[in-house]
């Protein structure tokens, strides 16, 4: 029997501007087993089917056939459909990078159709300024327009990063996604389906993958299956992801393998070779990995296999091999720097670590497999994987898409880039735990490290603590000022609405919040609503945190948000929406020395924090260089360069990319410092272990032991060396 070929598939819709990396991976290790695989996304298809010349003039020619009363932004807008049809192939080009010289005409601001998004942003002509960022955004509120019209129209499951969300929320009963599937299709799932037939047509596979990761992805991924077993029931379809992997851990409705063969759970490695080892005759059903199939009309859970799953080092190098990288989107819908690196550009993405290393927060899935199993991969393998990406895509961005990246992973990693002479721009998510020192996170930026994201979740001491959060917000205020010291941007993920949180204290964590935007220590935020999920500690003990779990009931499909009342919190919708208008203006730099409270609609107390806060807490107690601590040192600046001075004196010249600075000390101490430098600087096929060991220095100071060592850390020799890039790490 020949082995079967597959074809992995993104539905819509995640991203525009990068792939979602679950099938550049599955790839990547599917082929080093030997496999012939392929990998689609079928939402960029769309989305460029839907905006371009032919795809907007099957849109107005929809309007203009529709019975019934447009909106009458839908009116103008089919009133401008000849500059929308002229201008729609232009706009995508610029948006894909291809053609940057339009720039100066949209910031002319008359060759834009400008709709509903560009009067409630104030970005009409007068106000464009001719750069490229501005140009970017302005043709973002083009597409948004175009976006909102279809939605409002002819596909009301469409937006630019999401497809029927609505449909996979809360769905604890599979009729609500069987209801969307009965009806016929929409345009947009038109432009899908055809990209799906050519997809198909032209690989010929006989097993799809569909990975669904988030609930904007679930519409898209049944509607593909439904096609394809209507017109290729031949084909098996395995269905993934996070969605799955969180949501459906009870899977009880066999109406679900009327559309899919086989639904698996967790890491999708060691479930798949199983699978198509057994479709290929050689694996019994029995010995299938963490995998729900339909037998006899009933949904069963197979997962008799023994072979444990794929470690991070076995899981060979993804691949974006057969994804159009030069086709996707950036957009822009804001300037901030760090917020609009989710939309801008294309990321290589990459995991330093599987799982959590802290696992122990109660808001958190931390049983789940994709938190609870930890497991971080060697720095090495990594950055040839890294090395191994660029070659394939020429993009040197990466982002890591870790749960919270491990500090000690992250210092592994930034050795191994520096010490290859390896150019990269990189940012992922980490914890604010006091790991991240001023010195890690200056070699963090050394390695190309330019922006961290990270849960803050709520900042009051009480909650953090309540929640097993393991940080403090006055540790925080210290990581966040670490990371702002060393030019990388920090991003602050917050919830609200915790169980017992009052609504003072959600004022206090905002006032929080306003003074670290305020500082510069972070650089753009989100706050969200909390919710108990069904995996969590919250979830599976609800009466320990004094809340009572309301709803939904289980009704054979999905299960994560639960809806629960809580007697000792409150938080109101105008909360939310305070919270939400507060954060908006702070990303954008407006209202940071407004009393807080003005930002709601209801009356507040004022928040007992003090209004010096952050810019105490930022500091903190200074911190000598230790002699005890378990660290080495590495340099981070140019060659060292001893030169004569007057006496027994010598220079020392320790460059840096923007300045040098020049260090007289007596000639031994000069030539030990050198010498130091020049082992503590990265260089290829350097060991972890031949960095200087810090205690090991000062044991070994051959100019009067370790009490003369104490005295030269003292020295504004050794702190004018430590600024200017020898690190302690």
């Amino acid at each position: 029997m020949h082995p079967p070929s597959l074809l992995l598939i993104i539905p819509p819709l995640t991203q525009l501007n990068t792939p979602y990396p679950s099938t550049a991976y599955l790839t990547g290790f599917l082929r080093s087993r030997g496999y012939r695989v392929a990998q689609a996304d079928l939402g960029i298809a769309m989305v460029l089917a839907l905006f371009s010349r032919s795809g907007l003039a099957s849109v107005f020619d929809r309007l203009r056939r529709t019975k019934g009363t447009l909106p009458g932004e839908a009116r103008q807008m089919l009133a401008l459909e000849q500059a929308y049809l002229d201008s729609i192939d232009a706009v995508v080009e610029f948006l894909q990078g291809r053609n940057p010289t339009l720039a100066p005409l949209i910031c002319q601001g008359r060759f834009l159709p400008q709709g509903p998004r560009f009067a409630a942003a104030g970005a009409g002509p007068n106000t464009a300024s001719h750069s490229m960022d501005q140009a970017k955004r302005l043709a973002t509120l083009y597409l948004e327009d175009l976006a909102d019209l279809v939605q409002a129209t002819v596909a009301p499951q469409f937006a630019l990063s999401r497809y029927a969300e609505q449909v996979g929320t809360s769905a604890s009963s599979f009729d609500q996604v069987a209801q969307a599937l009965a009806a016929p299709p929409s345009l947009t799932d038109e432009f899908m389906l055809d990209a799906l037939r050519r997809h198909v047509d032209a690989i010929r596979p006989t097993v799809v993958g569909l990975t669904v990761p988030f609930p904007g992805n679930l519409y898209g991924a049944f509607r593909i299956a439904q096609a394809l077993k209507a017109g290729r029931p031949e084909i098996k379809i395995v269905l993934g992801g996070g969605y799955a992997n969180t949501e459906l851990r009870r899977l009880a409705d066999p109406l679900v393998f009327d559309y899919v063969d086989a639904v698996t759970l967790d890491n999708g490695e060691r479930p798949l070779l199983c699978l198509l080892e057994h479709w290929s005759g050689t694996r019994d059903e029995s010995s299938l990995c963490r995998t729900f199939l339909r037998r006899g009309g009933r949904v069963v859970w197979r997962n008799g296999a023994v072979e444990p799953d794929v470690t991070m080092a076995e899981q060979g190098t993804p691949t974006y091999e057969g994804l159009p990288l030069d086709r996707y989107i950036a957009i822009l819908d804001t300037l901030n720097p760090m917020h609009r690196l989710w939309s801008d550009g294309h990321w290589n993405k990459l995991t330093v670590a599987h799982g959590c290393y802290w696992k122990q927060c109660t808001f958190c899935d931390v049983g789940l497999d994709y938190i609870g199993r930890y497991e971080a991969a060697p720095s090495n393998i990594l950055a040839d994987r890294i090395e191994a990406l660029i070659a394939e895509t020429g993009r040197r961005g990466f982002h890591f898409v870790d749960e919270a990246a491990p500090p000690a992973g992250l210092k592994g990693l930034a050795l191994a880039l520096l010490e290859r002479g390896q150019t990269i721009s990189w940012w992922g998510n980490i914890r604010f735990e006091e790991a991240f020192t001023p010195d890690l996170c200056r070699l963090l930026a050394a390695s190309g490290c330019i922006a961290v994201s990270a849960g803050l979740e709520a900042a009051s001491d009480r909650l953090l603590a309540e929640m097993k959060k393991g940080v403090t917000v006055d540790q925080t205020a210290r990581v966040a000022a670490a990371f702002h010291e060393a030019g990388i941007l920090v991003h602050a993920y917050l919830m609200y609405g915790l169980p017992g949180e009052t609504i003072e204290e959600t004022v206090e964590s905002l006032e929080r919040v306003r003074q670290l935007f305020a500082q510069g220590l972070v650089q753009s935020a989100f706050w969200h609503k909390f919710v108990a999920t069904a995996h969590s500690p919250i979830g599976l003990a609800p009466a320990a945190q004094g809340i009572r779990i309301t709803g939904p009931r289980f009704e054979g499909f999905a299960e994560n948000d639960l809806t629960h009342l809580d007697p000792h919190g409150s938080a109101p919708a105008w909360l939310g929406a305070g919270l939400r208008r507060a954060t908006l203006n702070f990303i954008e730099g407006k209202g940071l020395a407004a009393d807080v409270r003005s930002w709601f609609d209801e009356p507040v107390k004022k928040p007992t924090v003090r209004r010096d806060w952050a810019g105490l807490a930022r500091t903190g107690p200074a911190r000598a260089d230790d002699p005890a601590a378990e660290r080495r040192i590495v340099w981070i600046g140019g060659t060292p360069a001893l030169e004569s001075s007057k006496g027994k004196s010598r220079l020392v010249i320790l460059p840096s990319r923007t300045e040098d600075v020049a260090l007289r000390m007596d000639a031994e101490r000069a030539a030990w410092l050198v010498k130091l430098i020049r082992a503590a600087t990265p260089a290829r096929n350097k060991q972890s272990d031949g960095y200087p060991s810090f205690k090991d220095v000062r044991a070994v100071y051959p100019l009067g032991g370790g009490r003369a060592f104490d005295r030269l850390l003292r020295s504004a020799a050794w702190r004018r060396a430590r600024a200017i890039g020898l690190l302690l790490v």
